[in-house]
């Protein structure tokens, strides 16, 4: 605003005392220069051209007190530079200059002010002081403005302190009344500024002595006490208690001036005026006292406004403010009244109600659901409701965390309350067109997040039926059928978990119409597991390596899913797909070595899968020796324990199928795991040597069984694989034996079982390459070793002794040992020793007799020797009556050639051990009778020789003692 001239005659007429200055020559100069620059251009100059007339100023004062024509020059420089203040200043706010120009500017004006308080009163000039105060007050809004307090307040308080040499009292011009007020307040709200609020309250206070009875005032400063209560407000700094109180004060205050200033008002519009702000106060009041909780208060304030003259207040807050009072005194009947009235304002925004609702839900809860949503519904029959207010009130209902929180009843609730709002025909046809496509995602958003909290939860029912409703916000156009594709597909589970089966199958199939990929064909695939059509599942997990975005992955969680289902024979076919994946090089996150082992173990549940484990086990095998251990099994410790898992598995499925009597499987079985438990042994040493060694001659001995089950040879190939295997057994005994006899450790001797298997085992493969010095080395080393016992050399004598391939000095070996240690041991078995000792006489009698009878005789002498001392029936006595009928018969080929002193010796034999069996004393007594007649009847020639009896006569006393034949004898 441009200040006119001073107009009086001494300015006119300025003297030559004030023209002939040096320093207002020097200003009144600078002041031109700031006149001519352009107004439509901003001037860089005017930091500068301010810092000259500071210091032009600052000389000037150094000689005061000025004549009054100099004064008068001043007042009149002044006003000259305050106008060109002006015009720039109004130029600048076209072209939106830089905050630098506007504080030159705000200098200048600075500058014009401290010209007047230096020129003082001057004759002529009206109210000096007024007009002097002015131009600071005007100064100082503009500091304030651009927030540099400190010289804003400089400016007040210099037209403060201007102002206070004039007696209030005698001011008549309502403009400069206007002026002390709005001085005060303007000084009050730069000390609210920097935080001295106490100094700018106490301001305000002061400022009530300046009203002078003008409603404008009353209006000015009320306006003032509510802006600071709601700065306090705003800013809520301190304890949020207090600063309720504050901001209450404050706000009481200026409704305090408000009633005082209906006195004062003498026209309509002035009445009106006051009516509007004290609305205004008592809302904010209102607002105050809510945030108090002081619910009752809000209430009063309420029905004040409604109650007020002319009609009352119908401003859109007072319904809210309202609701949330009665909302907090627990009084949901008024609260809704409240809620349901707002529908029938047609004057309150759409914001309001939609905070109401908001609001009424909060506290409500679900107990409010089905009011929020006739509410809603009411406003779409009766003014224009936005789909961003839709998303806002579903999203209210819902609440932030539905479907994740402890009240799953609540949630429920307000689901379908949802689900009935959001399914109305109005409230679809708000979403619809390209522009509230932002919105439709939201609510989109919202409905597919509530049916995630539910199906999160196993609440599938709701979980369905949310997911249904948020495809009502989703175009069926080409662009979203990957969107709509995956909401068929989370139907499906919903369905799925609901055990609907059939409903589930529908939506799989609309999803694969318009996306087929392998999300679809693996819900699919579930589909026809728990439909139980296992044909049909594992068909699909064909189809699914053919689909979009198929990974090898989805086999293995298609096995996961048939073996929570219990169907083994769709996992074992989905693992076997996965194995394929792995012989074509392609790489999944789950090594080939754990999908060998989920499928050997998922086929080890169920009887009659052997063949298909060893099939399994194989393939491992196979895989191992091709790729290396490094690269299939893992590395140190891993492959250690991947290695001893397939060599454990291998072995208990070949111990199984050997006590099954299943040596073919029993055989492959072992064979793997002394593959396995070789590998094992270079990757850990010796530590595993002795199951190696085992799995080797059971491997033997399996297919030595089996060869005994088919009643089949084994042919050459098989004979020397077992001798191969053999070898490698023996070398690993030998080094374990070693090892423990350099360790001294006579508990850690090798089973004796396991050693006498070995033994026996090679005995068998080294017979059928007829390599008898090898058997006969084999069994001395056993009879040598520590596990050698009498029952195991009895079991090896009897097979060297009978069978296809004997070996009689074997034979005859083993059972001569076990004889002697039977016999050195403290309580013999004589049921075994008479065993040997008859296996012996007739090995000897087979193999030796006709060259070494002596040999035979020791035997009987051997066995004489034995019976010597035992207790009647100690021997057993059938085997006793043996060896007295055989060594008696012997007598009978002697006697037929003439060999008397043999026939002699024999039939002494068969006396002696007649005296030692028990029942034979009769047959004893005939056979001495028959030695004696013997003697008598035959005599000897001159040369020694013997005549010779007819043989039928010794024939017949022979078989006259009733003993055992001899062909009965060798049975």
């Amino acid at each position: 605003m441009r200040i006119a001239e001073l107009s009086t005659p001494e300015l006119r007429h300025a003297q030559p005392d004030a023209q002939s200055d040096p320093f207002t020559s020097q200003i009144e100069s600078l002041i031109k220069q700031f006149e001519t620059i352009p107004i439509t251009h901003p001037s860089p100059e005017l930091s500068q051209l301010a810092s000259d007339l500071r210091r032009c100023l600052s000389q000037l004062a150094e000689r005061a007190p000025f004549p009054n024509s100099l004064k008068l020059h001043l007042w009149k420089l002044s006003y000259r530079l305050w106008n060109s203040c002006v015009d720039h200043s109004n130029a600048s706010s076209i072209r939106s200059s830089s905050s630098s120009s506007s504080e030159d500017q705000a200098n200048l004006r600075h500058i014009a002010a401290d010209m007047l308080s230096l020129a003082g009163s001057a004759t002529g000039v009206p109210s000096p002081e007024v007009k002097t105060a002015f131009f600071y007050y005007k100064t100082g809004i503009i500091w304030h403005s651009l927030k540099s307090f400190d010289l804003a307040s400089n400016c007040f308080e210099k037209a403060t302190e201007i102002i206070s040499k004039v007696d209030v009292g005698t001011v008549k011009d309502a403009g400069q009344r206007k002026l002390l007020l709005d001085l005060q307040i303007a000084r009050s709200r730069t000390a609210w500024e920097v935080s001295d609020k106490i100094l700018a309250v106490t301001l305000l206070n002061r400022s009530k002595c300046l009203l002078f009875g003008s409603s404008d005032h009353y209006i000015a400063l009320a306006s003032q006490y509510l802006a600071f209560g709601k700065s306090i407000l705003e800013t809520n700094k301190g304890s949020e208690a207090h600063c309720f109180k504050e901001a209450l004060k404050l706000m009481n205050d200026a409704l305090d001036l408000c009633e005082k200033a209906f006195s004062t008002a003498r026209m309509r519009q002035e009445t009106v005026n006051l009516k509007g702000l004290k609305s205004k106060i008592l809302r904010f009041i209102a607002a105050v006292h809510l945030q108090m909780e002081e619910y009752e208060n809000v209430i009063k304030c309420v029905r004040i406004l409604r109650e007020s003259e002319g009609g009352g207040d119908s401003h859109p807050s007072l319904p809210v403010l309202a609701m949330k009072a009665w909302l907090g005194l627990g009084r949901h009947d008024e609260a809704e009244k409240e809620l349901r009235g707002m529908v029938v304002n047609k004057g309150i925004p759409e914001g309001v109600w939609v905070s109401a609702v908001e609001a009424y839900f909060q506290s409500a809860g679900t107990a409010g659901a089905q009011t929020a949503k006739g509410v809603f519904l009411g406003l779409l029959g009766r003014c224009h409701v936005s789909a961003a207010a839709a998303v806002t009130v579903v999203h209210r209902v819902i609440g932030g965390n539905s479907g994740s929180g402890c009240d799953l009843d609540g949630s429920r609730v307000r689901a379908k309350v949802v689900a009935e709002l959001v399914s109305d025909d109005r409230v679809v046809a708000l979403f619809s067109g390209n522009a509230t496509a932002k919105e439709r995602n939201a609510m989109h958003a919202l409905l597919w997040n509530c049916a995630a909290g539910h199906f999160q939860l196993k609440d599938y029912e709701t979980s369905a039926e949310m997911f249904e409703k948020s495809m009502l916000f989703l175009p069926c156009d080409i662009e979203d059928r990957v969107v709509r594709a995956k909401g068929f597909r989370v139907l499906c589970l919903c369905h799925l978990g609901l055990s609907q089966l059939d409903r589930a199958e529908e939506y799989i199939n609309e999803a694969e119409k318009l996306e087929p990929n392998i999300a679809s064909a693996f819900l699919k695939f579930k589909v026809y597991l728990q439909k139980n059509d296992h044909n049909a599942a594992i068909n699909q997990i064909q189809a699914m390596t053919t689909c979009p975005g198929f990974a090898p992955d989805f086999l293995l969680l298609s096995a996961h899913e048939a073996v929570a289902c219990h169907v083994l024979p769709v996992a074992v076919a989905s693992l076997s797909n996965l194995l394929n994946f792995y012989v074509m090089g392609k790489s999944t996150a789950t090594s080939e070595v754990i999908i060998l082992r989920t499928l050997i173990t998922i086929l080890s549940k169920d009887m009659g899968n052997e063949p298909e484990v060893l099939k399994f086990i194989k393939h491992a095998n196979d895989r191992a020796s091709e790729m290396g251990i490094d690269c299939y099994f893992g590395k140190d410790e891993i492959a250690a324990r991947e290695l001893k898992w397939f060599a454990v598995t291998s072995w208990n499925f070949g111990t199984s199928a050997g006590k099954m009597k299943n040596y073919v499987l029993c055989a492959e079985f072992l064979r793997l795991a002394s593959n396995f438990y070789s590998l094992l042994a270079d990757v850990q040493g010796e530590e595993h040597s002795l199951m190696l060694c085992k799995s080797l001659i059971f491997t033997v001995c399996a297919m030595i069984a089996l060869e005994n089950e088919r009643k089949a040879f084994l042919i050459e190939i098989e004979v020397k694989q077992a001798l191969e295997l053999l070898e490698r057994a023996g070398k690993i005994l030998k080094s374990l034996s070693t090892r423990m006899q350099l360790n001294d450790d006579k508990d850690a001797a090798l089973e004796p079982d396991f050693n006498f298997i070995y033994t026996y085992s090679a005995y068998d493969i080294h017979g059928r390459m007829n390599d008898l010095r090898s058997q006969q080395i084999l069994v001395k080393n056993f009879v040598s070793s520590k596990a050698c016992t009498p029952n195991y050399l009895l079991q090896i004598g009897l097979a060297a002794s009978q069978g296809p391939r004997p070996n009689p000095e074997v034979a005859f070996f083993a059972l001569s040992q076990c004889l002697s240690q039977l016999v050195s041991s403290v309580s013999p078995d004589y049921h075994n020793v008479s065993l040997i000792v008859r296996k012996l006489i007739a090995i000897t009698s087979i193999y030796k007799g006709d060259t070494d009878d002596d040999a035979v005789h020791d035997l009987y002498k051997q066995a004489y020797r034995i019976m010597i001392g035992l207790k009647e029936g100690e021997y057993p006595t059938e085997e006793g009556k043996w060896l007295v009928t055989t060594a008696w018969n012997r007598a009978a080929i002697p006697i037929c050639i003439g060999q008397i002193d043999v026939a002699k010796k024999w039939m002494k034999v068969g006396i002696e051990l007649a005296g030692l069996v028990p029942g034979t004393e009769t047959y004893r007594a005939c056979m001495e009778d028959f030695i004696r007649g013997f003697d008598n009847k035959f005599s000897q020639h001159k040369d020694g020789t013997m005549v010779i009896a007819h043989p039928s006569w010794l024939i017949s006393h022979a078989l006259s003692l009733e003993f055992v034949s001899v062909t009965k004898c060798w049975e």
